[in-house]
């Protein structure tokens, strides 16, 4: 597991909030956008404090499988209830993960 399996699970749920963006016809929220990618950079840096604890955590896969699942059925959910904002946050969240994932190895 590791870099490639985290960016394989967060494209699976990036293709399923573009696709939730379609089937609604959302529009980009900006500040909900920033908001997401903000949070991604607050939880890295939250996570990078015990990062041997985290990735013990997280290298299980009924882990990683809760997660997603939780992620898709936030999806759902907020293209239900407020689609231009949930899916503009999970879209602001999601690309700044994959971001991370391409930045970080370069800078350690």
């Amino acid at each position: 597991m590791g870099t490639r399996t985290d960016a394989a699970l967060a494209i699976l749920v990036l293709v399923a909030v573009g696709l939730a963006f379609v089937a609604v016809d959302a529009s980009v929220w900006w500040p909900a956008l920033v908001l997401g990618g903000l949070g991604t950079i607050g939880f890295e840096l939250a996570a990078a404090r015990a990062y041997e604890t985290v990735r013990d955590y997280w290298e299980r896969p009924a882990v990683q499988g809760l997660c997603v699942g939780l992620a898709l059925l936030g999806v759902v959910i907020g293209a239900w209830v407020a689609a231009s904002s949930v899916l503009s946050f999970a879209l602001g969240s999601l690309l700044t993960y994959l971001a991370y994932l391409v930045v970080v190895p370069f800078v350690r």
